[in-house]
């Protein structure tokens, strides 16, 4: 039996979320708590919540009672987006002990109860209930520190946190009300990061934030910073942080999580392009493919400005890979409006799509709108994009067979098979051999097997201290 108090996280949501319950884990793991299965009975549960959909609400509620099944006198903490805009709503649940806010998520110890802080010094097993359900939360408008953080415990992949918040205003996202304004971390602290992710044995970093391209805006304080890049007087931004990563000098490659395509810019893409360290990958925002609703969404694009950025990285990285994050259903979105989507979208050159159905969110603009589309209509489109996404995924691996890829294989195996993805994001299997656990190997693609995926064949392993060429077989 484990002496120590026990505790287990459960995360909804974004890569985002997943960096941040890896930082409060290793944290309570430092004030002696040991760490145990979300499905293990535990004394203390913490819920780190998304709200970006209803589905996810209703999600924590399922994911609280799940917890009291598993051990019905555990202390309950939910923290996260959730927590942070809808507080009282989340305190009405049956067995939730504490609700933490986005400036008291990181604190998350000095709310757990003294029997715990005090790793049990009394001897008594099991943590203690509160009798009402405290709430600590902060007005979003308050300045929050940036806390850094990084995900752990899978060796072949990290994803590092380095910019929070969000100072733009769609009408449809409550983003910004739930993690309050951009700040990031400065490149020097990245660094540091990135060399003890390494150290741990981690051969990918993919970076996140909640608008990644918008780094240096404001610093962890949320000041301004200065970058020793750009020279006195110059602010950190997201292409300073990519060119000081591609100095490292370790064998370790970086994926850029997600992008506004009005942030990403010429010399960003122009730079990946020649990178030794930054794979062929983007992820960038459309929502949209009308004008219309990209007004009314607030976006701060329009179409042609997301061709321009396809067409570059296109034109620069001919088998790089591109997803798009597209709403469907969004107020006032005729049929005409989504087929002009549909088709734009058809014609993009791009290679997968994630489709999110609209949801009314509370204190948004667009809840605020009479233009509602149906619930069942906004279904089915979404339903018809992901059908082009796999028509659209389908012919991008097939665009990739016979090629020589690099493969960062995963460190699990699943039904005899080793998984892993190529450097511009090809789902690739291999009979399974312990060898390829966490391992680089030229990859050669032979053809898509039943399942959508890639069957490859070893050409040759690529040793941690040689340094990655990926530029080599983007343009094979």
């Amino acid at each position: 039996m484990n002496a120590n108090p026990t505790f287990a996280i459960y995360t909804l949501g974004c890569k985002l979320n997943y960096s941040e319950s890896s930082a409060i884990g290793q944290r309570l793991e430092a004030q002696g708590f040991s760490k145990v299965n979300f499905k293990e009975k535990a004394d203390v549960y913490i819920i780190n919540t998304c709200s970006v959909t209803n589905e996810a609400d209703k999600e924590c509620r399922m994911v609280v009672r799940n917890a009291l099944n598993f051990s019905p006198e555990a202390f309950i903490a939910v923290i996260g987006c959730y927590a942070q805009l809808k507080p009282e709503e989340i305190a009405k649940i049956e067995g939730v002990d504490v609700v933490l806010g986005a400036s008291e998520k990181f604190n998350i110890g000095n709310y757990l109860p003294q029997t715990s802080r005090n790793i049990f010094g009394t001897g008594s097993k099991g943590a203690l209930k509160n009798k009402f359900t405290e709430i600590h939360s902060c007005e979003i408008e308050q300045p929050l520190e940036f806390h850094a953080s990084y995900s752990s415990g899978d060796r072949t992949r990290s994803f590092l946190k380095v910019q929070d918040g969000c100072d733009y205003s769609c009408s449809y996202c409550t983003i910004p009300l739930a993690r309050g304004a951009s700040r990031s971390n400065t490149i020097e602290n990245v660094l540091k990061d990135v060399y003890q992710i390494a150290d741990k044995g981690v051969k990918e970093i993919v970076l996140t934030g909640v608008n990644l391209g918008d780094f240096g805006s404001r610093g962890p304080t949320g000041n301004y910073s200065k970058s020793a890049l750009g020279g006195l007087g110059h602010k950190e931004n997201f292409y300073d942080l990519v060119r000081a990563l591609e100095n490292v000098t370790i064998p370790v490659r970086f994926r850029i999580s997600s992008i506004e395509p009005n942030l990403l810019t010429d010399d960003i893409i122009k730079f990946i392009a020649t990178s030794e360290k930054f794979v062929p990958h983007f992820h960038i925002p459309l929502q949209s493919g009308s004008n219309t609703i990209l007004k009314a969404m607030r976006r701060r694009y329009l179409r042609e400005l997301y061709v321009e950025r396809v067409t570059l990285i296109k034109s620069l990285m001919p088998h790089c890979c591109i997803g798009a994050d597209v709403i469907t259903g969004f107020p006032g979105e005729t049929e005409e409006l989504f087929l002009e989507t549909y088709n734009f979208l058809n014609e993009l050159d791009v290679s997968y799509l994630h489709a999110f159905t609209y949801s009314e969110r509370s204190n948004t603009l667009a809840a605020e709108s009479r233009d509602i589309i149906p619930v069942d209509v906004r279904k089915k489109r979404t339903r018809m994009l992901r059908i082009l996404s796999e028509k659209k995924l389908r012919q991008f691996y097939i665009n990739n067979l016979g090629q020589e890829k690099i493969v960062l294989f995963e460190g699990h195996i699943n039904d005899g098979w080793q998984y892993g993805h190529t450097d511009n994001y090809v789902r690739v299997r291999i009979p399974s051999n312990e060898i390829l656990k966490n391992s680089i190997y030229t990859v050669r693609l032979n053809s898509i097997n039943e399942e959508g995926t890639v069957d490859g064949e070893i050409i040759n392993s690529i040793h941690a201290s040689e340094t990655y060429n990926f530029q080599l077989s983007t343009l094979n």
